[in-house]
């Protein structure tokens, strides 16, 4: 476990008490994830809890921790420990080759709870990462206390693109590499103009700036294309069914999507055993970033408040 002393440059909006730590875990399969960590408050606010529940919290696909950091933020506040982490081949953790099918990277985050020292945490994922927590959560029962999917790809990829060739050409990213940084930061001040400055600044942490002034994505075009194929690989609806622990969904209608999203919901919703969903209207996909107060409230009464799950799944 490696400190770096970096905090001002990544934070510099922050006072210093405010700022977090990012953390090197260099685990036992040999991947280093680097990982933001935010001090629970002293003196937390909201709803009492004598011991909160601490959250990891797990990015999507070509994103990285940084876009967690208002969630982030608001929780440490709530009292709970918060760690939200690069995965592998993204943000500033190691970049192998392999091991990007949904077994290999839900089993790094068994991992790194266990570098923490956390016998047991809540977990929370977006996009992709939303099935990497479910994964986790089914491979590894014992140390997740709650899930929480934010906008992920509910019903599979399968179901859009029968053929890997289909998903692998429709769903393959621009490449960026080599443009300029001003191009990246007009297209996040127009994208993400309602959305606060913490969030943008998470956006533009997706990228390396190089000593020239351009960008690269953290995750190469190669990788990007290799996490694909573990989501088209994967079918959530059929781990579902295997999810013991409760389950908060949290999905962004953008407006463009909604029939085919609540039809996935509803599938979800009548897999797991406890689930409640709540929807965000409108909202982007990275709800998180765009509206962290509200999704930061949410995953606080997930696991504070007795009754926050219903005895069967739920759609609010």
């Amino acid at each position: 476990m490696i400190a770096r002393d970096n905090e001002q440059t990544e934070w510099p909006l922050l006072d210093e008490s405010e700022r977090p730590r990012r953390i090197d875990h260099a685990l036992s399969s040999g991947v280093v994830l680097s990982a933001v960590h935010w001090a629970a408050a002293d003196r937390p606010t909201g709803v009492a809890n004598d011991q909160p529940v601490p959250w990891l919290l797990v990015h999507g696909l070509a994103s990285n921790a940084r876009l967690w950091d208002g969630v982030a933020r608001r929780l440490a506040a709530l009292g709970h420990p918060v760690v939200a982490v690069d995965q592998r081949g993204h943000g500033q953790s190691s970049k192998p080759d392999d091991g990007f099918d949904m077994a290999t990277v839900a089993d790094d985050l068994q991992l790194l709870l266990d570098e923490l020292g956390w016998k047991t945490a809540a977990v929370a994922g977006q996009s992709w990462g939303a099935s990497v927590v479910v994964e986790l959560g089914v491979r590894h029962p014992d140390v997740v206390h709650t899930l929480a999917c934010v906008d992920g790809v509910l019903g599979g990829l399968k179901q859009r693109f029968p053929q890997w060739e289909e998903a692998s050409t429709a769903l393959a990213p621009p490449k960026l590499a080599g443009h300029p940084r001003s191009m990246i930061d007009s297209w996040i001040a127009e994208s993400a103009a309602d959305w606060p400055e913490e969030g943008r600044a998470g956006t533009m942490a997706n990228f390396e700036v190089r000593s020239d002034d351009t960008i690269a994505p953290w995750l190469t075009f190669e990788r990007h294309l290799k996490v694909l194929r573990g989501m088209w690989d994967y079918e959530p609806v059929v781990r579902y069914r295997e999810v013991s622990m409760p389950v908060l969904i949290i999905q962004a209608d953008s407006g463009d999507t909604t029939e085919a999203k609540e039809a996935a919901v509803a599938a979800a919703t009548e897999a797991l055993a406890t689930s409640r969903t709540e929807w965000f209207r409108p909202a982007h996909h990275d709800v998180h970033a765009q509206h962290p107060e509200p999704v930061s409230e949410l995953l606080h009464r997930a696991v504070a408040e007795t009754n926050f799950f219903p005895k069967s799944g739920v759609s609010t």
